[in-house]
């Protein structure tokens, strides 16, 4: 019997900007190791005597990213499954559940966030395996994780009578704590972290969401019945999804069910949900800092600080987040580190962009990247990948001067198509049709300068795009 894994991709990761951000949150980021989060969750179901094909459920703006991700490490998803909007985690593991109990009516699946480091993959196997057990018995199994201090930011789960070696049946979940209910819960030792890991047998978690929660099931039904395959995608309908009650696995079935179990593991895991936990993971120098990038501390101490681009210098200071990208600047006590969910709501809030891009921005052919801005000007290093190519478009309000800096480009511009190479030009006029092929093996670099009365990214009309892609909204790109 293999396990159907359902990972689950629709967070925002709001807690750890400004690196994660909404158009590209922290599971398609390297933040645990070079690969990105997403790419170490899948890598650790690909023993194909024990796995079937994950099912990737995401929000259809990353769709491209994920696919991209997934190639790069040569895996083969079994459907990359695009949610109109986010309905939090029960509708999207229905679908996941449908999905696999179509390919299989007795299949077992694993729930998966995408978002999760586990350092000990042997012991996530063999817990997979003994969850896997109890789902086959008809119980509803989560990961329970053994407690190594009392932590006020993870749902806890109290132990109940014992079903085999390490597995138990769940007497309650239990909200994030306070401090002196979280030292009770560890001292107690009948409570475990509450992991948001499931392994269920498919048409047993559809036939107890029938029974609790029928709203979710139909809906995912429904949405999956009316979805349309879209290249490589599987796009759910969107008014029928958009009728599931947004709600968790956990409210909607675990803390309802008298099936819940839990397999208490120690598997190394973080959830990676605050730089507070990157800085418990990290690996650490001497004084206890994680330094990320290009960083000169001195006398500091039980930091993590972090740079993308420029030198950081640290001096004198002690239990600090420090976080650097392009355009924004994080300096928090790593006490506090979790309050900046908040400023990125502040940021949204008051309509700044910061709160959800940045200034590197990626689509399927490649990604571009703002270099300056002004009045009726704007300049952008656009970078395509081999062999793909941007929409064939026009403009109303702005011209566009194009200057490869490396590789070579074919340009169709209004009836001629022609090749630019390295340090040479082109000029397209507002109004003109025009489209950007790389059809080299090297990536290919450009400098775009804009020009015009109207600079915004939905003066775009598309003529043709290679991915099914509509006109852009205000903020998007070709």
């Amino acid at each position: 019997m293999k396990v159907h894994p359902i990972i689950l991709s629709g967070g925002s990761g709001t807690r750890l900007w400004p690196v994660s951000r909404a158009v590209y949150p922290k599971q398609l980021l390297p933040l645990v190791t070079e690969r990105s989060m997403l790419q170490e969750t899948a890598l650790r179901v690909t023993d194909a005597q024990r796995f079937a094909p994950p099912v990737v459920v995401c929000n259809e703006e990353h769709r491209f990213i994920i696919a991209e991700q997934l190639r790069v490490l040569g895996l083969e998803p079994g459907a990359i499954v695009l949610e109109p909007e986010g309905r939090n985690s029960a509708p999207a593991v229905a679908v996941g559940a449908l999905l696999a109990r179509a390919r299989d009516p007795r299949a077992v699946i694993l729930i998966l966030p995408s978002d999760h480091a586990i350092a000990h993959l042997d012991r996530f196997l063999v817990a997979v395996d003994t969850a896997a057990g109890l789902a086959t018995e008809g119980h509803l199994a989560t990961f329970g994780i053994a407690p190594d201090r009392p932590e006020t930011s993870y749902g806890y789960i109290e132990r109940g009578a014992p079903i085999g070696d390490g597995s138990y049946r769940v007497d309650r979940f239990v909200e994030k704590p306070d401090q002196a209910r979280a030292e009770q819960f560890v001292a107690s030792g009948r409570f475990y972290w509450n992991s948001g890991m499931f392994v269920f047998g498919a048409q047993r978690f559809l036939d107890e969401l029938a029974r609790l929660q029928p709203g979710i099931r139909e809906a995912a039904e429904a949405a999956l019945a009316g979805a349309e395959r879209d290249l490589a995608f599987t796009r759910l309908e969107a008014a029928a999804f958009a009728r599931a009650p947004a709600l968790s696995v956990d409210y909607a079935v675990m803390e309802h069910t008298q099936a819940a179990a839990v397999v208490a593991v120690d598997l190394g895991w973080s959830d990676v949900g605050s730089w507070g936990a990157l800085w418990e993971i990290g690996a650490k120098d001497g004084h206890g800092n994680v330094l990320v990038g290009d960083v000169i501390g001195r006398d500091v101490r039980n930091s993590l600080i972090r740079g993308e681009r420029r030198l950081i210098a640290a001096i004198g200071v002690e239990d600090l987040v420090i976080v650097d990208t392009d355009d924004a600047l994080l300096v928090a006590t790593r006490a506090r580190a979790q309050e900046v969910k908040a400023v990125a709501e502040a940021l949204k809030a008051q309509g700044r962009s910061e709160a959800s891009a940045h200034s590197r921005v990626y689509r399927p052919w490649g990604y571009y990247q703002s270099v300056d801005a002004g009045t009726r000007f704007q300049v952008k290093h656009i970078s395509v990948n081999p062999g793909e190519r941007l929409s064939l478009q026009m403009h109303h309000h702005r011209a566009e001067h194009w200057i490869v800096v490396q590789g070579a480009a074919r340009v169709t511009r209004g009836d001629e198509t022609f090749m630019l190479h390295e340090n040479e030009s082109t000029y397209i006029s507002p109004g003109t049709h025009h489209r950007l092929e790389n059809p080299g093996k090297i990536a290919l670099r450009l400098i775009e300068v804009q020009s015009g009365s109207y600079l915004g990214e939905d003066d775009i009309v598309r003529i043709d795009d290679s991915y099914g892609r509509a006109r852009p909204k205000a903020g998007g790109r070709p």
